[in-house]
């Protein structure tokens, strides 16, 4: 026979405020809590609603309505003649006596780990000298782009309510598509292109597509955190073949890795070093594709950012059967548009398409159609020739201040992007200085981390994008001291 649960044992429900409004569902949510921790067991019969409505100061009505919904949730059943008791179905909570009801911690897959060190790396720096990729305020958006936006929100308020294509407004794929064939020299039709929120989302729907695990994918060494953190998580086995002065070497590669399916690279402007591929190393990745039947990822992330020529071409565009191109928007406009696309070579089409869709029903509409407009109309090639002039001369200046302050330190050459590589001496710890530098205000990024054996070079990683020469000279007056200290013990 089950005990009976008096006034003084419901208790734990303390005092209920009279809101009207708040009552009923602040009910439910007490008697909830009371039958999970173990306080109310199956079976219980609780106090009859005019009873309860007594005890707590409130409408008979209200502790109906409260049982009622109990009940249709499955934690209450009513029983004629027998009143309101705890459902029987339920399982018993055990509660120690005397002692506080705590979750055991749940068992994790195996990918949580990876997963949550993903989650580590990328825990952005403060927006302070020199975190990477923070775009400068010249070059946002401008008033086209505002007035543009105002536009579409005035006269598509129907339109924007719903998901939209989940491939991408056909109007913004056609406007890529012709700005992706004169300035990149990319061969494709607005049917390939997919949208995606980024090149790092580029990049996932790409592995998805291709790779499962166990599988090998060629990358780059050092190469982009992001793309090893990702190929971990899926259990992709990395081959990092090693960059030179050329870029990848991609005969390397296939000595290390016959039989690897995918091969991720950044050719226009390798990250982090900064290197192009050089067209023998191009041709030879595109033969090696074509060899194997394996596939190329070509990230393209800031291709337009080059300074003093214009743009390397694609290599999609020397052969897109065999290459998913990827680009964004992050880089030249803003982060928080979350714009990017890939071409897809037409057999991977459908399936990248449907990995797509997985990851979400598309990107932000009203931005699909204000970029659109603003590739249309030509504001954006004129928009990017104000963001080159604008980051050549952050990068001009910051390589001067470079040049002056640390003349014993080598800059690696570079004239395309948002930031400089400073190479470091062997013996010193560019995960160290990143340490100690944000701790005095200055955000850096160190390189070892970025190859297989961190311990294969060491160097920082400055962005000038967001800054101000005041704000990097002020930065760069704090890392010299500790650039010296590191560097005393081992004169």
């Amino acid at each position: 026979m089950s005990r009976q649960v008096n006034m003084v044992e419901l208790a734990a429900l303390g005092v209920l405020k009279r809101d009207g409004r708040r009552i009923v569902p602040a009910l439910c949510q007490r008697l909830r809590v009371l039958i999970r921790s173990g306080q109310l067991q199956a079976g219980d019969q609780l106090p009859s609603s005019r009873l309860l409505a007594m005890q707590l100061g409130i409408s008979r009505s209200s502790v109906t309505s409260a049982y009622e919904q109990l009940i249709a949730e499955g934690y209450l059943d009513a029983e004629h003649g027998a009143g309101t008791r705890v459902c029987r179905a339920l399982p018993n909570v055990q509660k120690p006596s005397g002692m506080a009801i705590t979750a055991p911690t749940p068992a994790l897959p195996p990918r949580s780990a990876s997963l949550a060190a993903v989650a580590s790396a990328f825990n952005p720096l403060p927006a302070i000298p020199f975190a990477m990729a923070v775009p400068c305020g010249k070059v946002a958006p401008d008033r086209h782009w505002l007035r543009l936006r105002q536009r579409v929100l005035a006269s598509q308020p129907a339109q924007l309510g719903s998901y939209g294509d989940p491939q991408g407004l056909p109007a913004l794929r056609e406007a890529l598509c012709d700005y992706l064939r004169t300035s990149r020299a990319v061969h494709c039709e607005p049917d390939q292109i997919i949208l995606t929120e980024g090149t790092q989302q580029g990049l996932y729907v790409a592995a998805m597509t291709l790779l499962e695990p166990g599988h090998t994918a060629l990358v780059e060494d050092p190469a982009y955190g992001g793309l090893t953190a990702l190929l971990t998580s899926l259990g992709i086995t990395m081959a990092h073949v090693p960059v030179d002065e050329q870029g990848i070497d991609i005969a390397r590669g296939e000595q290390m890795a016959p039989g690897a399916q995918v091969a991720f690279v950044t050719p226009s402007h390798h990250y982090p070093l900064g290197m192009p591929l050089s067209m023998p190393r191009r041709l030879a990745l595109l033969a090696w594709a074509q060899r194997n039947q394996s596939w190329i990822v070509e990230d393209d992330y800031d291709s337009e950012l080059r300074f003093g020529s214009p743009p390397f071409p694609a290599l999609q565009g020397i052969d897109g059967e065999r290459v998913i191109y990827l680009g964004t928007f992050s880089k030249v406009l803003a982060p928080s548009l979350r714009l990017g696309y890939l071409v897809a070579p037409p057999a991977l089409k459908p399936a990248l398409l449907g990995a797509r869709i997985l990851l979400g029903r598309g990107s932000p509409l009203a931005e699909q159609h204000v970029l659109a407009a603003y590739l249309k109309q030509g504001f954006f090639n004129a928009h990017l020739r104000r963001v080159r002039s604008v980051y050549a001369k952050a990068r001009d200046n910051l390589l001067a201040m470079l040049t002056d302050a640390l003349p014993w330190l080598t800059v690696q050459p570079s004239d395309q992007g948002m930031h400089l590589l400073l190479w470091l001496p062997p013996e010193m710890d560019d995960v160290a200085i990143c340490r100690q530098a944000l701790a005095r205000g200055v955000a850096l990024r160190p390189l070892s981390p970025t190859y297989a054996e961190p311990h294969h070079a060491r160097g920082l990683l400055l962005g000038f994008g967001g800054f101000t020469d005041e704000q990097m000279s002020a930065a760069i007056a704090v890392l010299v001291p500790i650039l010296e200290m590191a560097r005393t013990p081992h004169r």
